[in-house]
Protein backbone atom coordinates (compact mmCIF):
# COMPACT_ATOMS: atom_id res chain seq x y z
CA UNK A 1 0.00 0.00 0.00
CA UNK A 2 1.27 3.50 -0.83
CA UNK A 3 1.93 5.77 2.16
CA UNK A 4 0.95 8.85 0.15
CA UNK A 5 1.20 10.47 -3.28
CA UNK A 6 3.96 8.81 -5.31
CA UNK A 7 6.85 10.64 -6.90
CA UNK A 8 8.74 8.18 -9.08
CA UNK A 9 10.63 7.56 -12.32
CA UNK A 10 10.33 4.05 -13.68
CA UNK A 11 12.12 2.17 -16.45
CA UNK A 12 10.04 -0.64 -17.94
CA UNK A 13 11.44 -3.38 -20.19
CA UNK A 14 11.04 -3.67 -23.93
CA UNK A 15 7.74 -4.37 -25.61
CA UNK A 16 6.63 -8.00 -25.57
CA UNK A 17 4.87 -7.59 -28.91
CA UNK A 18 7.85 -5.89 -30.53
CA UNK A 19 10.36 -8.39 -29.16
CA UNK A 20 8.33 -11.32 -30.49
CA UNK A 21 8.07 -9.78 -33.97
CA UNK A 22 11.74 -8.76 -34.03
CA UNK A 23 12.89 -12.26 -33.10
CA UNK A 24 10.63 -14.06 -35.55
CA UNK A 25 11.41 -11.83 -38.52
CA UNK A 26 15.15 -11.97 -37.79
CA UNK A 27 14.93 -15.77 -37.73
CA UNK A 28 13.58 -15.90 -41.31
CA UNK A 29 15.41 -12.86 -42.74
CA UNK A 30 17.95 -12.85 -45.57
CA UNK A 31 20.94 -12.29 -43.29
CA UNK A 32 22.12 -11.64 -39.72
CA UNK A 33 20.36 -8.99 -37.63
CA UNK A 34 20.49 -7.40 -34.19
CA UNK A 35 17.84 -6.58 -31.60
CA UNK A 36 18.63 -3.85 -29.07
CA UNK A 37 16.64 -3.33 -25.87
CA UNK A 38 14.59 -6.56 -26.08
CA UNK A 39 12.32 -7.93 -23.40
CA UNK A 40 14.04 -10.53 -21.22
CA UNK A 41 11.16 -12.55 -19.80
CA UNK A 42 9.56 -15.98 -20.02
CA UNK A 43 7.63 -15.25 -23.23
CA UNK A 44 10.72 -14.06 -25.10
CA UNK A 45 12.76 -17.00 -23.78
CA UNK A 46 10.12 -19.38 -25.13
CA UNK A 47 10.24 -17.60 -28.48
CA UNK A 48 14.05 -17.83 -28.61
CA UNK A 49 13.95 -21.52 -27.72
CA UNK A 50 11.34 -22.16 -30.41
CA UNK A 51 13.27 -20.36 -33.14
CA UNK A 52 16.52 -22.08 -32.16
CA UNK A 53 14.74 -25.41 -32.45
CA UNK A 54 13.76 -24.44 -36.00
CA UNK A 55 17.37 -23.67 -36.94
CA UNK A 56 18.02 -20.02 -36.02
CA UNK A 57 21.10 -19.00 -34.04
CA UNK A 58 20.50 -16.40 -31.31
CA UNK A 59 23.37 -15.01 -29.26
CA UNK A 60 21.82 -13.40 -26.18
CA UNK A 61 24.89 -13.32 -23.94
CA UNK A 62 24.58 -9.52 -23.93
CA UNK A 63 21.12 -8.88 -22.44
CA UNK A 64 20.93 -5.48 -24.14
CA UNK A 65 21.71 -6.64 -27.69
CA UNK A 66 20.83 -9.98 -29.23
CA UNK A 67 22.48 -11.15 -32.46
CA UNK A 68 20.38 -13.38 -34.69
CA UNK A 69 21.46 -15.57 -37.60
CA UNK A 70 18.44 -16.82 -39.54
CA UNK A 71 17.46 -20.43 -40.01
CA UNK A 72 18.73 -21.47 -43.43
CA UNK A 73 16.83 -23.58 -44.09
CA UNK A 74 14.07 -23.79 -41.49
CA UNK A 75 14.09 -27.31 -40.06
CA UNK A 76 11.37 -29.25 -38.27
CA UNK A 77 11.63 -29.48 -34.48
CA UNK A 78 10.83 -32.50 -32.34
CA UNK A 79 8.94 -30.34 -29.83
CA UNK A 80 8.28 -26.64 -29.21
CA UNK A 81 7.04 -25.53 -25.79
CA UNK A 82 4.65 -22.58 -26.14
CA UNK A 83 4.24 -22.12 -22.37
CA UNK A 84 1.36 -19.68 -22.02
CA UNK A 85 2.68 -17.37 -24.76
CA UNK A 86 0.12 -16.53 -27.42
CA UNK A 87 2.87 -15.16 -29.66
CA UNK A 88 4.67 -18.52 -29.66
CA UNK A 89 1.61 -20.68 -30.24
CA UNK A 90 0.28 -18.40 -33.00
CA UNK A 91 3.39 -16.89 -34.63
CA UNK A 92 5.71 -19.91 -34.74
CA UNK A 93 3.53 -22.58 -36.47
CA UNK A 94 3.59 -20.71 -39.84
CA UNK A 95 7.41 -20.65 -39.62
CA UNK A 96 7.50 -24.34 -38.73
CA UNK A 97 5.33 -24.98 -41.80
CA UNK A 98 8.24 -23.77 -43.96
CA UNK A 99 10.15 -26.93 -43.02
CA UNK A 100 9.87 -30.24 -44.84
CA UNK A 101 8.94 -32.21 -41.75
CA UNK A 102 6.73 -32.36 -38.67
CA UNK A 103 6.99 -30.06 -35.64
CA UNK A 104 5.08 -30.80 -32.42
CA UNK A 105 3.75 -27.97 -30.22
CA UNK A 106 2.97 -28.29 -26.50
CA UNK A 107 2.36 -25.76 -23.71
CA UNK A 108 1.19 -25.02 -20.19
CA UNK A 109 -2.04 -26.57 -18.98
CA UNK A 110 -3.78 -23.16 -19.11
CA UNK A 111 -2.69 -22.73 -22.73
CA UNK A 112 -4.96 -25.55 -23.92
CA UNK A 113 -7.90 -23.14 -23.44
CA UNK A 114 -6.31 -20.43 -25.61
CA UNK A 115 -7.68 -20.50 -29.17
CA UNK A 116 -5.26 -21.24 -32.00
CA UNK A 117 -7.58 -22.97 -34.48
CA UNK A 118 -7.80 -20.05 -36.99
CA UNK A 119 -4.02 -20.09 -37.55
CA UNK A 120 -4.00 -23.86 -37.95
CA UNK A 121 -7.01 -23.74 -40.27
CA UNK A 122 -5.23 -21.11 -42.35
CA UNK A 123 -2.13 -23.31 -42.61
CA UNK A 124 -4.26 -26.24 -43.78
CA UNK A 125 -5.70 -24.07 -46.55
CA UNK A 126 -2.16 -23.04 -47.53
CA UNK A 127 -0.94 -26.61 -48.00
CA UNK A 128 0.42 -27.65 -44.60
CA UNK A 129 -0.73 -30.79 -42.79
CA UNK A 130 -1.98 -30.01 -39.29
CA UNK A 131 -3.00 -32.55 -36.65
CA UNK A 132 -5.12 -30.98 -33.91
CA UNK A 133 -7.02 -27.74 -33.37
CA UNK A 134 -5.63 -26.77 -29.95
CA UNK A 135 -2.52 -27.51 -27.92
CA UNK A 136 -0.97 -30.01 -28.29
CA UNK A 137 -0.87 -30.09 -32.11
CA UNK A 138 1.58 -30.77 -34.92
CA UNK A 139 2.40 -28.97 -38.17
CA UNK A 140 3.94 -30.65 -41.21
CA UNK A 141 5.32 -28.70 -44.15
CA UNK A 142 6.35 -27.49 -46.54
CA UNK A 143 3.57 -24.93 -46.86
CA UNK A 144 2.64 -23.78 -50.34
CA UNK A 145 0.90 -20.44 -49.75
CA UNK A 146 -1.97 -18.91 -51.66
CA UNK A 147 -5.32 -17.82 -50.24
CA UNK A 148 -6.69 -18.49 -46.75
CA UNK A 149 -9.95 -17.34 -45.17
CA UNK A 150 -10.07 -17.40 -41.36
CA UNK A 151 -12.22 -16.10 -38.52
CA UNK A 152 -9.96 -13.70 -36.63
CA UNK A 153 -12.69 -12.31 -34.36
CA UNK A 154 -10.92 -13.85 -31.36
CA UNK A 155 -7.45 -12.33 -31.75
CA UNK A 156 -5.36 -10.11 -34.01
CA UNK A 157 -2.53 -12.62 -33.48
CA UNK A 158 -4.28 -15.03 -35.86
CA UNK A 159 -3.73 -12.49 -38.64
CA UNK A 160 -0.25 -11.36 -37.57
CA UNK A 161 1.00 -14.93 -37.21
CA UNK A 162 0.23 -15.74 -40.84
CA UNK A 163 1.34 -12.35 -42.20
CA UNK A 164 4.75 -12.50 -40.53
CA UNK A 165 5.78 -15.63 -42.42
CA UNK A 166 3.71 -14.98 -45.56
CA UNK A 167 6.56 -13.57 -47.65
CA UNK A 168 8.43 -16.85 -47.23
CA UNK A 169 5.55 -18.92 -48.61
CA UNK A 170 6.39 -19.84 -52.25
CA UNK A 171 3.04 -18.48 -53.48
CA UNK A 172 2.87 -15.62 -50.98
CA UNK A 173 -0.30 -15.06 -48.98
CA UNK A 174 -3.74 -13.59 -49.50
CA UNK A 175 -5.45 -13.59 -46.11
CA UNK A 176 -9.09 -12.73 -45.52
CA UNK A 177 -11.00 -12.36 -42.26
CA UNK A 178 -14.56 -13.67 -42.33
CA UNK A 179 -16.28 -13.64 -38.96
CA UNK A 180 -19.22 -12.35 -36.98
CA UNK A 181 -17.31 -9.29 -35.81
CA UNK A 182 -14.27 -7.17 -36.64
CA UNK A 183 -10.69 -8.19 -35.93
CA UNK A 184 -9.73 -6.87 -32.46
CA UNK A 185 -6.56 -4.92 -31.66
CA UNK A 186 -6.05 -3.74 -35.23
CA UNK A 187 -3.09 -1.67 -34.05
CA UNK A 188 -1.17 -4.90 -33.51
CA UNK A 189 -1.80 -5.83 -37.15
CA UNK A 190 -0.78 -2.34 -38.29
CA UNK A 191 2.41 -2.85 -36.30
CA UNK A 192 3.02 -6.17 -38.07
CA UNK A 193 2.42 -4.66 -41.51
CA UNK A 194 4.69 -1.68 -40.81
CA UNK A 195 7.50 -3.96 -39.66
CA UNK A 196 7.19 -6.13 -42.76
CA UNK A 197 7.25 -3.11 -45.07
CA UNK A 198 10.30 -1.75 -43.25
CA UNK A 199 12.04 -5.01 -44.20
CA UNK A 200 11.22 -4.69 -47.88
CA UNK A 201 8.15 -6.94 -47.92
CA UNK A 202 5.25 -5.82 -50.08
CA UNK A 203 2.00 -5.91 -48.12
CA UNK A 204 -1.24 -4.65 -49.66
CA UNK A 205 -4.40 -4.02 -47.64
CA UNK A 206 -7.15 -3.63 -50.26
CA UNK A 207 -9.97 -3.58 -47.71
CA UNK A 208 -10.39 -3.77 -43.95
CA UNK A 209 -10.57 -7.58 -43.93
CA UNK A 210 -7.97 -8.52 -46.56
CA UNK A 211 -4.16 -8.56 -46.59
CA UNK A 212 -1.92 -9.59 -49.50
CA UNK A 213 1.75 -10.44 -48.86
CA UNK A 214 3.95 -10.86 -51.92
CA UNK A 215 6.54 -13.66 -51.84
CA UNK A 216 10.15 -12.58 -51.47
CA UNK A 217 13.01 -12.06 -49.03
CA UNK A 218 12.71 -10.41 -45.64
CA UNK A 219 15.56 -7.92 -45.27
CA UNK A 220 17.72 -8.22 -42.17
CA UNK A 221 17.77 -5.08 -40.01
CA UNK A 222 19.06 -3.68 -36.73
CA UNK A 223 15.94 -3.26 -34.58
CA UNK A 224 15.58 -1.23 -31.38
CA UNK A 225 12.68 -2.25 -29.14
CA UNK A 226 10.55 0.40 -27.44
CA UNK A 227 9.37 0.18 -23.81
CA UNK A 228 6.30 -2.00 -23.34
CA UNK A 229 3.37 0.42 -23.06
CA UNK A 230 1.06 -2.21 -21.57
CA UNK A 231 3.57 -3.06 -18.85
CA UNK A 232 3.90 0.68 -18.17
CA UNK A 233 0.16 0.95 -17.52
CA UNK A 234 0.05 -0.09 -13.83
CA UNK A 235 2.97 2.20 -12.97
CA UNK A 236 1.36 5.23 -14.60
CA UNK A 237 -2.02 4.30 -13.11
CA UNK A 238 -0.32 4.40 -9.69
CA UNK A 239 0.10 8.15 -10.09
CA UNK A 240 -3.63 8.56 -10.65
CA UNK A 241 -4.59 6.27 -7.76
CA UNK A 242 -2.32 7.96 -5.21
CA UNK A 243 -2.64 11.54 -6.47
CA UNK A 244 1.06 11.58 -7.29
CA UNK A 245 3.33 11.80 -10.32
CA UNK A 246 5.07 8.93 -12.15
CA UNK A 247 7.31 9.14 -15.22
CA UNK A 248 8.04 6.17 -17.47
CA UNK A 249 11.37 6.83 -19.17
CA UNK A 250 12.10 6.31 -22.87
CA UNK A 251 8.59 6.86 -24.18
CA UNK A 252 8.81 7.52 -27.95
CA UNK A 253 7.22 10.55 -29.60
CA UNK A 254 5.43 8.30 -32.11
CA UNK A 255 4.78 4.57 -32.24
CA UNK A 256 2.61 1.92 -33.89
CA UNK A 257 2.62 -0.06 -30.65
CA UNK A 258 -0.85 -0.46 -29.12
CA UNK A 259 -1.16 1.64 -25.99
CA UNK A 260 0.63 4.63 -27.47
CA UNK A 261 -2.39 6.68 -26.38
CA UNK A 262 -2.19 5.45 -22.78
CA UNK A 263 -1.88 9.02 -21.54
CA UNK A 264 -5.20 9.86 -23.18
CA UNK A 265 -6.86 6.76 -21.69
CA UNK A 266 -5.69 7.71 -18.21
CA UNK A 267 -6.85 11.26 -18.94
CA UNK A 268 -10.40 9.91 -19.23
CA UNK A 269 -10.11 8.84 -15.59
CA UNK A 270 -8.95 12.32 -14.57
CA UNK A 271 -5.17 12.17 -14.92
CA UNK A 272 -2.99 14.72 -16.66
CA UNK A 273 -0.25 13.47 -18.97
CA UNK A 274 2.73 15.14 -20.60
CA UNK A 275 5.30 13.70 -23.02
CA UNK A 276 8.78 15.19 -23.24
CA UNK A 277 12.41 14.12 -23.37
CA UNK A 278 12.15 12.66 -19.86
CA UNK A 279 9.38 10.27 -20.91
CA UNK A 280 5.63 10.06 -20.35
CA UNK A 281 4.63 11.69 -17.06
CA UNK A 282 1.22 11.12 -15.50
CA UNK A 283 -0.15 13.02 -12.52
CA UNK A 284 -3.29 12.40 -10.52
CA UNK A 285 -5.48 14.83 -8.60
CA UNK A 286 -6.63 12.35 -5.96
CA UNK A 287 -10.03 11.72 -7.56
CA UNK A 288 -10.79 9.11 -10.22
CA UNK A 289 -13.66 9.69 -12.64
CA UNK A 290 -15.80 6.93 -14.10
CA UNK A 291 -15.40 6.32 -17.82
CA UNK A 292 -17.08 4.88 -20.87
CA UNK A 293 -14.21 3.31 -22.81
CA UNK A 294 -14.07 1.20 -25.97
CA UNK A 295 -10.77 -0.66 -25.62
CA UNK A 296 -11.25 -2.92 -28.63
CA UNK A 297 -7.92 -1.85 -30.12
CA UNK A 298 -5.97 -1.78 -26.83
CA UNK A 299 -7.56 -4.61 -24.88
CA UNK A 300 -4.42 -5.39 -22.85
CA UNK A 301 -5.28 -2.24 -20.88
CA UNK A 302 -8.56 -3.68 -19.62
CA UNK A 303 -7.31 -5.12 -16.28
CA UNK A 304 -5.67 -1.87 -15.18
CA UNK A 305 -8.63 0.15 -16.48
CA UNK A 306 -11.02 -2.08 -14.53
CA UNK A 307 -8.98 -1.56 -11.36
CA UNK A 308 -9.14 2.21 -11.82
CA UNK A 309 -12.87 2.01 -12.48
CA UNK A 310 -13.34 0.06 -9.24
CA UNK A 311 -11.78 3.02 -7.41
CA UNK A 312 -13.74 5.69 -9.29
CA UNK A 313 -16.44 7.87 -7.76
CA UNK A 314 -18.88 7.43 -10.67
CA UNK A 315 -19.92 4.38 -12.75
CA UNK A 316 -17.81 3.02 -15.60
CA UNK A 317 -18.36 0.90 -18.70
CA UNK A 318 -15.59 -0.88 -20.57
CA UNK A 319 -16.72 -2.23 -23.93
CA UNK A 320 -15.54 -3.80 -27.18
CA UNK A 321 -13.41 -6.48 -25.53
CA UNK A 322 -15.36 -9.75 -25.68
CA UNK A 323 -12.28 -11.38 -27.24
CA UNK A 324 -10.25 -11.15 -24.01
CA UNK A 325 -12.20 -14.10 -22.71
CA UNK A 326 -9.64 -16.06 -24.75
CA UNK A 327 -6.49 -14.43 -23.36
CA UNK A 328 -4.24 -16.00 -20.71
CA UNK A 329 -7.45 -16.52 -18.78
CA UNK A 330 -11.05 -15.36 -19.27
CA UNK A 331 -10.14 -11.85 -18.20
CA UNK A 332 -13.71 -10.54 -18.04
CA UNK A 333 -14.87 -13.33 -15.74
CA UNK A 334 -11.72 -13.08 -13.65
CA UNK A 335 -11.94 -9.31 -13.19
CA UNK A 336 -15.62 -9.49 -12.29
CA UNK A 337 -14.93 -12.22 -9.72
CA UNK A 338 -11.88 -10.61 -8.14
CA UNK A 339 -13.18 -7.03 -7.92
CA UNK A 340 -16.48 -8.30 -6.53
CA UNK A 341 -14.58 -10.50 -4.09
CA UNK A 342 -13.00 -7.37 -2.62
CA UNK A 343 -16.38 -5.72 -2.13
CA UNK A 344 -16.59 -4.01 -5.49
CA UNK A 345 -19.42 -4.04 -8.00
CA UNK A 346 -18.20 -5.42 -11.34
CA UNK A 347 -20.52 -7.23 -13.74
CA UNK A 348 -19.73 -8.84 -17.08
CA UNK A 349 -21.57 -7.63 -20.16
CA UNK A 350 -21.65 -9.20 -23.60
CA UNK A 351 -18.48 -7.37 -24.61
CA UNK A 352 -17.00 -5.88 -21.47
CA UNK A 353 -17.64 -4.79 -17.89
CA UNK A 354 -19.99 -2.50 -15.96
CA UNK A 355 -18.40 -1.22 -12.76
CA UNK A 356 -20.20 0.76 -10.05
CA UNK A 357 -18.67 2.71 -7.15
CA UNK A 358 -18.42 0.57 -4.02
CA UNK A 359 -16.41 0.39 -0.80
CA UNK A 360 -13.63 -2.16 -1.12
CA UNK A 361 -12.08 -4.30 1.58
CA UNK A 362 -8.96 -6.45 1.84
CA UNK A 363 -8.68 -10.04 0.72
CA UNK A 364 -6.97 -12.36 -1.73
CA UNK A 365 -6.80 -11.23 -5.34
CA UNK A 366 -6.38 -14.29 -7.55
CA UNK A 367 -4.12 -13.79 -10.58
CA UNK A 368 -5.03 -16.88 -12.65
CA UNK A 369 -1.39 -17.17 -13.81
CA UNK A 370 -2.08 -13.95 -15.77
CA UNK A 371 0.41 -11.09 -15.56
CA UNK A 372 -2.19 -8.45 -16.48
CA UNK A 373 -4.53 -9.64 -13.70
CA UNK A 374 -1.63 -9.25 -11.27
CA UNK A 375 -1.17 -5.67 -12.51
CA UNK A 376 -4.82 -4.94 -11.68
CA UNK A 377 -4.45 -6.38 -8.18
CA UNK A 378 -1.30 -4.37 -7.57
CA UNK A 379 -3.10 -1.13 -8.50
CA UNK A 380 -5.97 -1.89 -6.11
CA UNK A 381 -3.51 -2.73 -3.35
CA UNK A 382 -1.97 0.74 -3.54
CA UNK A 383 -4.94 2.25 -1.72
CA UNK A 384 -6.81 -0.68 -0.20
CA UNK A 385 -5.12 -2.27 2.84
CA UNK A 386 -5.05 -6.04 3.01
CA UNK A 387 -5.12 -6.85 -0.71
CA UNK A 388 -2.89 -9.91 -1.23
CA UNK A 389 -1.97 -11.21 -4.68
CA UNK A 390 -1.80 -15.00 -4.76
CA UNK A 391 0.76 -15.21 -7.59
CA UNK A 392 2.87 -12.11 -8.13
CA UNK A 393 5.46 -14.36 -9.78
CA UNK A 394 3.28 -14.61 -12.89
CA UNK A 395 4.41 -11.07 -13.79
CA UNK A 396 7.66 -12.69 -14.96
CA UNK A 397 5.83 -13.36 -18.23
CA UNK A 398 6.62 -9.79 -19.31
CA UNK A 399 8.62 -8.21 -16.46
CA UNK A 400 10.68 -10.51 -14.22
CA UNK A 401 11.56 -7.66 -11.87
CA UNK A 402 8.04 -6.32 -11.55
CA UNK A 403 7.81 -6.93 -7.75
CA UNK A 404 11.13 -5.19 -7.09
CA UNK A 405 10.34 -2.27 -9.41
CA UNK A 406 6.87 -1.88 -7.88
CA UNK A 407 8.23 -1.83 -4.34
CA UNK A 408 10.98 0.57 -5.40
CA UNK A 409 8.36 2.99 -6.71
CA UNK A 410 6.65 3.00 -3.30
CA UNK A 411 9.77 4.01 -1.38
Amino acid sequence: MAAGPLRARVVVPGSKSATARALLLAAIADGPGTITGPLEARDSQLMRDALRALGASIDDTDPLTWNVRPASPVRAASEIDCGLAGTVMRFVPPVAALAAGTTFFTGDEQATARPVHPVLDGLRQLGAVVDGDELPFSVTGPVRGGTAVIDATGSSQFVSGLLLAGARFPEGLTLRHDGDGPVPSMRHIEMTVNWLRARGVRVDHPDENTWVVSPGPIRAVAETVEPDFMTAAPFLAAALVTGGTVTVAGWPAASTQPGADLGDVLGEFGASATLDAAGLTVSGAGRIHGVDLDLHDASELVPVAAALAALAVTPSTIRGVAHIRGHETDRLAALAAEITGLGGSCVETADGLDIQPATLHGGTFHCYADHRLAHAGAVLGLVQPGVVLDDIACTSKTMPRFPETWQGMLR
